[in-house]
């Protein structure tokens, strides 16, 4: 049987994209995988991800990526669609876009949502055929499931490339674009109004309206 896995890398940041990525490979290619050291994506350095996504790319049957920007983000929380129904179309988009002609596949993917049966419905309705597909949603499916760890080294492998631009683009001093690094919450707390339209910043974050909303109350005094 084959297995699809899918899984996300920067749903928290406050900077850059969010990225979905999904592999399709055989139950055997998964072992061989496992065997050879594949785990979540945290788990891993980034050498070991980068070496680690050469080797699933090469071994899988194919395997697609979709990128919602920080615009497409803001503009889904503004229209109201939550971040978690956001990436359930783009879980939907990665499916019906590797469900063509292979058969029967097991789809497993690591769920972002408390409610998982919500989420699943949500998910159902956005997939074109479900005919031959297994949907196995569940919490941690990237710890123990080797074929999501491996979506889940593509999709980190591919973000760093995304944040690799941003840098090239505003510098090093953007960091790593999450919260809880003290170079990102600087390089915000200076730049949230200056940069509010270049791109960078996810502006329906709190942690961005916050550092705006300071910078502009000291501009105003």
């Amino acid at each position: 049987m084959l297995v699809m896995g899918i899984d996300d890398a920067g749903r928290g940041p406050v900077m850059g994209p969010m990225i979905l990525a999904g592999c399709l490979m055989t139950e055997e290619v998964e072992k061989k995988l496992k065997k050879e050291g594949v785990k979540d994506s945290k788990a891993l350095t980034q050498k070991r991800r980068e070496f680690f996504e050469k080797k699933i790319k090469d071994s899988c049957e194919t395997f697609e990526v979709e990128i919602a920007y920080p615009k497409d983000i803001d503009g889904s929380n503004e229209s109201g669609t939550k971040l978690n129904e956001l990436e359930a179309q783009m879980v939907a988009k990665i499916i019906n876009k590797i469900n063509k002609g292979y058969g029967k596949i097991k789809v497993i993917i690591d769920c972002p949502s408390v409610s998982i049966s919500k989420w699943t419905d949500y998910l159902r309705m956005r997939i074109k055929n479900l005919s031959n597909l297994e949907l196995v949603v569940k919490h941690k499916a990237d710890r123990d499931h080797p074929v999501v760890s491996s979506a889940s080294v593509i999709a980190k492998c591919t973000r760093e490339r995304e944040m690799d631009k941003l840098r090239e683009e505003f510098g090093e001093e953007i960091g790593s674009g999450y919260p809880s690094d003290p170079l990102t919450m600087r390089y915000l707390e200076q730049n949230a109004m200056k940069q509010k339209d270049s791109g960078l910043f996810r502006r329906t974050w709190i942690t961005w309206k916050q550092a705006y909303d300071k910078l502009k109350q000291e501009k105003l005094f």
